[in-house]
């Protein structure tokens, strides 16, 4: 179990030292945690929004550099069209609020099947907001098959006969964010619902029982607690434990 009484400093500093830039989080639990005080599941959404808001200011805290967060798949159009509306006019309000100061906001996934008028206020935010320090990915309408299936097609286009792993990653929708580190998921399920798939060949995962909404910054921190307690090894050996008592590689 990780520290849960770290001291900010000391969590910063573990973080310098495990290399942690890019968190992203599935945001589940909205719908749940609205039906339990008897509430629409939109009333959720709402209050998730305002989550988002605290994590992205608590990450920048942190020292993060980059953040991306799983707004809206492209599966969830299957969701009651009261619902879906409603998480559309909540984003609409979010992009007419002032952003977080730090956050440099980019939006990911198809945008395609959105307003007009949806579509204007995320290129005004996204002018706006370019530059600053910490990069918030906001997926919307996204999947992940689709992404690396449209970078495929982007390099046929390109006319490439021959494909690298860094070309494909340089026309996924995250190009320009750091390696992915961390997925958090809230809500309970242990999965990844088609979330950054070839981004996540090396991360590290985290699942919590608790609700989007209830998220708190001391989560966040046993998260994080939790990625700087762990050894990487990207396919190698942990150098401390590779030798037997004699010295002789294991």
């Amino acid at each position: 179990m990780a520290n849960t009484h770290q001291t900010n400093n000391e969590l910063k500093q573990a973080i310098i030292d495990s290399k942690l830039r890019h968190i992203a989080f599935i945001m589940d639990g909205n719908g749940r945690w609205a039906q339990k005080q008897n509430k629409p599941r939109e009333y959720g959404h709402k209050h998730g929004t305002e989550t988002f808001k605290r994590v992205i200011e608590h990450c920048h805290d942190l020292g993060i550099k980059c953040v991306t967060v799983y707004a809206f798949s492209t599966e969830n159009w299957k969701r009651p069209k009261k619902e879906v509306d409603s998480i559309m006019k909540l984003l609409e309000t979010y992009l007419d609020e002032k952003y977080p100061d730090e956050a440099c906001v980019k939006f990911i996934g198809d945008m395609t099947p959105l307003s007009d008028k949806l579509k204007k206020k995320i290129k005004k935010a996204e002018r706006e907001t370019e530059g600053r320090p910490l990069r918030v990915n906001i997926a919307l309408n996204y999947g992940s098959r689709s992404e690396i299936t449209n970078a495929c097609n982007l390099l046929i286009q390109e006319g490439k006969t021959f494909v690298s792993e860094e070309d494909i990653s340089s026309h996924l929708y995250t190009s320009g964010s750091p390696e992915l580190d961390l997925i958090v998921r809230t809500g309970g399920d242990i999965r990844i619902s088609n979330f950054l798939l070839w981004q996540a060949a090396y991360a590290e995962f985290y699942f919590t029982d608790t609700l989007w909404p209830d998220l708190t910054d001391n989560d966040i921190n046993e998260a994080v607690a939790s990625f700087c307690s762990r050894k990487r090894r990207f396919g190698g050996l942990d150098t401390e434990k590779s030798k037997s008592s004699n010295g002789v590689e294991q």
